[in-house]
């Protein structure tokens, strides 16, 4: 189930950046939607356009609302520091009695 609802994720997600790359900008940076003729006019484009980007966001924004709940149901109540062992390093630190410095034992 989570692998199906990430590879539609990847999709609408890949789609919503194409439809806005082609939308056409005020700016004159990325849009590539503008220019005459074609099969529809521009307004008519500009109208697909944006209830394409609206559509797949919404669709974006409810697949990911839906993903969170899925990786919830499947985590059953566990975190990842569950999983961690808590096992402490043992530091074993001596102290010298000539200069009472703690240094660590030697290695060897």
């Amino acid at each position: 189930m989570m692998t199906v609802l990430l590879i539609i994720q990847l999709l609408v997600s890949a789609g919503l950046v194409g439809v806005v790359l082609m939308q056409r900008s005020d700016g004159g940076a990325l849009g590539i939607g503008g220019g005459g003729g074609g099969m529809m006019s521009s307004r008519g484009a500009a109208t697909v356009l944006t209830r394409s980007t609206t559509f797949l966001g919404a669709a974006f924004f409810a697949l990911s609302i839906i993903l969170a709940i899925v990786a919830g149901v499947d985590a059953q109540g566990q975190s990842v520091f569950d999983a961690v062992e808590e096992e402490q390093p043992n530091l074993d630190l001596t102290i010298d009695p000539e200069n009472e410095t703690p240094s660590l034992p030697d290695e060897g």
